[in-house]
């Protein structure tokens, strides 16, 4: 993924950064957007994977719409190119004047998650004279064999209308004067990469409960499988577009669409991971009685899925490209410098052996990285560097512009 050129410009840039392949992410939403024309499904990107202006306005170029969680994320979609009727907000906790604004826009529906919320929603538009459009979200209680942190689909997540509420739903959209039902929302998890049974799965579901609402006397206009499609973590390289063909095709071969029927789907990870990169350096090498520590500079303020998930990110030495010739390897616990015990990026890596100053890359870093940082410890927040725009980037001078190949960094100290 990364040339020497590259590399060599990555050295006069204070660390750390996010690196964004733009590249890559056009031919993702490129491949993205011609595939939904192919399955005949509308897609909307979920903001909250990303919500860098440069990367919104990337997807949006591409005709796809966008799935916010929050007001301010369907401002910032709006700001960025995605229309209006192309925008779907969820969440359960929407506040009153996020509800109004966006039903002033003229978003294409709110995904309810609760009774309530649609009866709260029913009453604000009749007060302001308006009508909103209302989609109900539906937890199928789905297992989606991923982290429990991002299961939703199951009864006892905190997400969408259980079985036990069918009949009330079905009761109170019948007498709901201001609103427009448009369809079912479902959403049963993150990161799934058993594709075909999971997936498959959710589309037989799905097909029973929309059964179940058409025989209550209702229109489902529109089926959303929600999102949750997973990426390859352990090899960033050898996958660097989503399977989203799989995806389609086992949702649409598997679920029975109804004719003029409208299919949507919210992919977000899949979109944004693999063009997206923490690029940092490693500023002490530390030597345990049975293990070696390389301190690097970014750390879970930066990105937080490590300390909050146990998640997985491929980890590479980007200055040993330089050290042609040289190939001995070391067992690394790799970590940051927040003074969280937690703050580890992962244990028994196996890496070249790695001096004070070496450029490190954590990689698949481009969804729920930069979105979701912090300024923990008062630390800065990492800012963003786009491959298009790499020569402009801002460069500093001090020690680690050194040339990598410069005698002191290849001792990793300084007299």
């Amino acid at each position: 993924m990364f040339d020497q050129a590259s590399i060599e410009k990555f050295e006069q840039i204070a660390t750390p950064f996010y690196y964004y392949d733009m590249e890559l992410l056009g031919h993702t939403v490129d491949t993205l957007a011609d595939l939904a024309r192919k399955y005949d499904v509308n897609v909307h990107y979920a903001v909250k994977a990303n919500v860098e202006k440069r990367i919104l306005e990337t997807v949006s170029s591409r005709g796809i719409g966008a799935d916010c969680v929050s007001g301010n994320e369907v401002r910032r979609a709006l700001e960025c190119g995605f229309p209006a009727d192309r925008t779907v907000f969820a969440g359960v906790g929407k506040s009153d004047r996020e509800i109004y604004e966006a039903m002033n826009a003229g978003i294409e529906a709110f995904n309810c998650e609760s009774l309530h919320e649609i009866y709260v929603i029913n009453a604000m538009a009749a007060a302001f004279g308006l009508r909103a459009r209302v989609a109900a979200r539906i937890n199928p209680n789905i297992d989606a064999h991923t982290h429990q942190y991002v299961t939703t689909g199951l009864f006892e997540n905190k997400f969408g209308i259980a079985h036990h509420e069918f009949d009330t739903l079905a009761e109170l959209l019948g007498r709901c004067g201001n609103i427009d039902f448009t369809g079912l929302h479902f959403h049963i998890g993150s990161q799934i990469t058993e594709v075909g049974s999971v997936f498959a799965l959710e589309a037989e579901r799905v097909g029973e409960i929309v059964t179940y609402f058409e025989d209550k006397g209702l229109h489902v206009g529109s089926v959303d499988f929600g999102g949750g499609l997973g990426v390859d973590y352990e090899a960033p390289d050898a996958s660097p577009v989503a399977p989203f063909e799989t995806w389609f095709r086992t949702i649409t071969g598997s679920y029975c669409r109804r004719p003029g029927q409208s299919l949507h789907f919210e992919p977000g990870r899949s979109v944004v991971a693999q063009c997206g990169t923490l690029v940092t350096r490693v500023l002490f090498v530390k030597s345990g009685e049975t293990k070696n520590f390389l301190i690097l500079d970014a750390g879970m303020n930066d990105l937080i899925r490590p300390a909050l998930y146990g998640a997985y990110h491929k980890i590479e030495n980007l200055s040993s490209c330089f050290r042609k010739g040289f190939s001995e390897m070391q067992a690394y616990d790799v970590v940051g410098p927040v003074c969280e015990s937690s703050d580890v990026w992962g244990q028994g890596r196996l890496l070249p052996l790695s001096v004070r100053g070496d450029l490190m890359a954590i990689r698949s870093a481009g969804a729920y990285g930069q979105v979701m940082a912090s300024r923990y410890n008062l630390r800065d927040f990492a800012p963003a560097v786009f491959s298009d725009e790499l020569d402009s980037a801002p460069c500093y001078t001090d020690y680690f512009s050194m040339p990598a190949s410069h005698p002191e960094r290849s001792r990793g100290y300084v007299d």
